[in-house]
């Protein structure tokens, strides 16, 4: 059914009705995160608001179970039920895929009476409030496109007076959301107990408490609860303006004048109901922070974070009491996100610690808090706490840098490290740092003029690098920034002390890191101080111990070459007679070779994530590969980002990445692969690379962060809260892009150039290139891409016929076709269970891929129209064409990536006319009805904050 958004402005968006169709008002807000929708629709702090996901698939890995637990909490929701009056999304998806999943969002939304709306411009409702602020709105379902037009006519008009009457900050939300009763958490052996004030708690908040042994007892937000006994107080999270819980306020100014001292901590906001009880005022932030990717930094130090957040209203830390300070600042847009005082144990944070539906980086504040109630018990005194300032570390910049290229170009290496090569070379001379250049491949941009202020065309090997050394004295050398060549020369300069006799310092990652993950056996062992799962398996060094290794594991095992790019010499083996050949080609490339045990048909994904010598982290990017585990990562479709991971397993293999990062010690960038049980959130880390990689590029044009440039000021010394976004070039480079677009790279192949070379896909490397193709849903990504691989193909459907002998063994065998196989099968009536059980390609990726092909058949049944535009009238023929039911379809095939090529063949133009005149037939067609593509940029933040690069893309959505 048809609905519509229409704000107090004027401005209407029409879209689809989805959930629970009924008329609704709210405060629109917008939230940029990209997972964790059943958590934010759960978290009390969104009640009375219209919430809008700038992410554009939503719904694509269901709901879990909504019951609660033995310990009086939601499994996996923040509280009881929706809070959210209505959620607004670009793209719901229908078919969703997830083993934890027990129904639709649809269908939950229908349970909780709650509507939502698709086929929104999130994007352009996003920059409206962004330039606007916060606006009530409503959402109206209408029955049939006359009432559309209707209410279209009538939203051009003054927003009407029920509409205007709405006013989100004069009702009290807190009152609506807190609990009636005290409601007590008591786990066994509890060590303290702490008042909770619930001015509406997320359920996380408790479970951090509870599992820190600390029996909670929460009261109602109207609750004196001087008169109990407890030893420290926490105040929750809530909506609304903090002005209209004045009777909270001055319980706690009661709680803050007692003679008996004891902790407190307080939350979003429970930080400005602690900073109004110390006579601080609070004021309302143009468009709020909601999203999960908020930088802050503690005052005083040089640790920063990357925080979850919900509210709309903020404490100005200019007015508090001279008794009372900042604790962490946004570093955005410089906006107070916590206080403390300077003696007694009281502190707060505006951030979510706990984050349920965000990265957990600063849960930490709750340990912090059982610190303060062991000091309290201990009758210990907190004593001068106040913020002293930073000691300014300044880092001697060197002024000759080295540089190792690619080497020579060829299948699996060279040509994909030329970006993060130039990127580095272009931040070095931004410095004023002289650049030293050793690469032989004339093919690349790094080794134009100008880009280096020298270049020496020598091969990267010890022995030539060592000359260089010798004759330009640097005083220092980056390694990671080559790939694979230019990390196994860096290593062996290292080790043979060519590196120390010259004086040169390794600049970022430490040499010993970079061995630590180079050395599978040392990689294992160092992931295992850690607790971080790994692959079982076993380094060997000769094809003997190979095959002991293979026997202990048992088959089927998966054999890799230590020291190598592309997978060179890996591969999976079934039986001893494929483990010997594999093991004697594996030894070829390299003295080392890992057995492992294989996880094929687990999923894989990959996180690329930063680091600086402070010890701050973030994740820039992460990937999900369409293929499962089993094919090379650099012959498998990527998304970005992830899009089958639910918020709890996104976020923990977020945590797991910086906790690896930070264990091996790598300062600048590295990429974390991951394979994770598709049926459980068990999960093995396959490798890191403490380098650039091909990931690295990808997630750079995809993110719009560069990755290399930032990596490179950071081998200078740089932090990372020193470098701004040099996309919006007023935010933090601190902080983890936020995508509203999808993002999908295609590997090239050129295999028929090669004589006897085998099509199948494995373990090791044969594609020639990649391309990248952005939009707003996966189903456009992955056709703009598919146009763009130089196979001759036009997209998912409508190319030329190929030819498969045996449909089944090409699936389950796949090769460089594989995605037109699928494509292949569909059309033979294969069902997405046959195809997965074949492939085990996501169930999610393939419903999206049978979308295509429903809209490809819907676009058949009008061939017709291929006969009448010959025979009648042009305005005849266009008022058959101007039926909403075609019109919608057309609009559909674009949004869905379809090129007016394929929609002229899928109607049938081609045997009147050639296929280049009939797609600019149907391109005409578009015009006339108005179904034109529009212009977005790369800005990093999902429109949050305005993007000054020109890096733009084109969709329809």
């Amino acid at each position: 059914m048809e609905a519509i958004l229409e704000l107090s402005d004027g401005s209407r968006f029409i879209g689809k009705s989805f959930g629970y169709e009924a008329p609704v008002f709210g405060e629109v807000v917008f939230n940029t995160a990209m997972t964790g929708y059943p958590e934010s629709l759960t978290d009390p702090s969104y009640a009375g608001q219209i919430l809008t996901f700038t992410y554009p698939l939503i719904g694509n890995y269901g709901v879990p179970d909504t019951a609660s637990g033995d310990d009086k909490l939601p499994l996996f929701m923040e509280s009881d039920r929706i809070h959210a009056k209505a959620i607004v999304v670009s793209d719901y998806s229908e078919n969703y895929s997830h083993w934890n999943a027990k129904e639709s969002l649809s269908e939950w939304l229908k349970r909780e009476h709650v509507p939502g709306i698709t086929g929104i411009d999130t994007r352009r409702l996003t920059m409206l409030l962004r330039e606007h602020g916060v606006m009530t709105g409503r959402i109206i379902i209408t029955p049939s496109q006359q009432s559309i037009q209707f209410a279209a006519d009538s939203a051009n008009k003054e927003a009407d007076s029920s509409l205007k009457e709405f006013v989100y900050d004069s009702v009290n939300w807190v009152e609506i959301v807190s609990c009636k009763e005290v409601i007590t958490y008591k786990p066994k052996d509890a060590k303290y107990r702490v008042v909770l004030v619930d001015c509406g708690v997320k359920a996380n908040i408790i479970r951090c408490l509870y599992r820190r042994g600390v029996e909670v007892v929460r009261v109602p937000w109207n609750y004196d609860f001087n008169d109990m006994e407890f030893d420290g107080l926490f105040l929750a999270n809530g909506p609304g303006d903090p002005e209209l819980c004045s009777v909270t306020v001055d319980n706690i100014r009661k709680f803050l004048n007692r003679k008996d001292v004891k902790p407190c901590m307080g939350i979003c906001l429970g930080n400005q109901l602690l900073a109004k009880a110390a006579g601080a005022k609070t004021y309302k932030l143009k468009y709020g922070h909601r999203s999960h990717n908020q930088p802050v930094r503690r005052l005083g130090t040089n640790q920063c974070f990357i925080t979850s957040q919900n509210h709309g209203y903020a404490v100005d830390d200019k007015t508090l009491p001279s008794d009372w300070e900042a604790l962490f600042v946004n570093m955005n847009d410089g906006s107070n996100e916590g206080i403390h005082h300077k003696t007694n144990p009281w502190m707060s944070a505006q951030f979510h610690p706990e984050a349920c539906s965000g990265p957990v980086d600063t849960e930490f504040l709750f340990d912090d808090l059982i610190s303060m109630l062991e000091d309290a018990a201990a009758n210990k005194l907190v004593g001068d706490n106040q913020i002293k300032p930073i000691k300014e570390q300044t880092v001697e910049k060197p002024k000759k840098v080295l540089l190792l290229g690619s080497g020579a170009l060829k299948i699996g290496e060279a040509g994909e490290f030329d970006y993060s090569g130039s990127q580095a070379l272009k931040a070095l001379k931004e410095e004023g740092v002289e650049t030293i250049l050793v690469n032989p491949n004339v093919a690349t941009v790094q080794t134009s003029k100008d880009v280096a202020d020298r270049v020496y065309f020598q091969p990267v090997q010890p022995a030539f690098v060592e000359r260089i050394i010798e004759k330009e004295r640097p005083d220092g050398i980056l390694l990671s920034f080559g790939g694979q060549t230019a990390l196994n020369c860096g290593v062996e300069l290292y080790k043979s002390g060519v590196l120390e006799k010259y004086g040169v310092k390794v600049l970022g990652t430490p040499v010993q890191a970079i061995i630590d993950t180079e050395d599978r056996d040392l990689f294992v062992k160092r992931l295992d101080e850690i607790g971080v799962k790994t692959i079982k398996s076993e380094a060997c060094s000769t094809v003997e111990e190979v095959r002991r290794a293979a026997e202990h594991l048992g088959f089927p095992v998966i054999l890799r070459a230590a020291y190598a790019l592309g997978g060179l010499g890996s591969g999976f083996c079934d039986n001893e007679e494929e483990l010997q050949r594999q093991a004697e080609e594996a030894f070829s490339f390299s003295p080392q070779v890992l057995v492992e045990k294989s996880l094929k048909g687990w999923k894989e994904i990959e996180y690329e994530v930063v680091r600086d010598r402070f010890d701050n982290c973030i994740t820039v990017c992460n990937m999900e590969n369409f293929d499962p585990l089993g094919i090379h990562t650099g012959e498998s479709i990527v998304v970005a980002p992830s899009q089958t991971l639910t918020n709890s397993e996104y976020h923990k293999l977020r945590a797991l990445a910086i906790k690896i990062i930070r264990h091996i010690g790598i300062v600048g960038e590295c990429n974390v692969q991951y394979a994770l049980d598709p049926q459980s959130e068990d999960y093995r880390v396959i490798e890191v690379n403490a380098r650039l990689s091909r990931s690295s590029a990808l997630a750079s044009k995809a993110t719009g962060y560069p990755l290399a440039f930032v990596a490179a000021k950071l081998g200078l010394g740089y932090g990372l809260f020193d470098l701004k976004n040099s996309v919006t070039k007023t935010t933090s480079a601190f902080f983890e892009p936020a995508l509203d677009y999808v993002v999908c790279k295609i590997p090239r192949w050129d295999l028929t150039k090669f004589q006897g070379v085998k099509r199948q896909l494995g373990s090791s490397m044969k594609s020639v290139g990649e391309v990248m193709a952005i939009g707003r849903t996966f189903e456009e990504a992955i056709q703009k891409g598919l146009r763009m691989i130089g196979q001759g193909m036009h997209g998912f459907v409508d190319n030329h016929e190929i030819k498969i002998a045996d449909i089944e063994k090409a699936l389950h065998e796949p090769t460089d076709m594989r995605i037109f196989v699928v494509a292949k099968a569909l059309q033979r009536g294969y069902t997405i269970e046959q195809i997965h059980n074949l492939t085990k390609i996501d169930l999610w990726f393939l419903q999206k891929l049978k979308h295509i092909m429903d809209i490809d058949m819907h676009l058949k049944q009008f061939s017709y129209l291929s006969e009448l535009s010959e025979s009648l009238e042009y305005t005849e023929f266009m008022e058959f064409l101007e039926t909403p039911e075609f019109i919608e379809l057309l609009y559909d095939a674009k949004v869905y990536g379809f090129s007016d090529f394929q929609i002229a063949r899928a109607l049938g133009l081609g045997p009147g006319m050639n296929m280049e005149k009939a797609g600019l037939l149907v391109r005409q067609w578009r015009k006339e009805l108005e179904i034109m593509p529009v212009v977005n940029q790369i800005d990093t933040l999902a429109a949050e904050y305005p993007a000054q690069t020109n890096y733009l893309y084109l969709t329809y959505h």
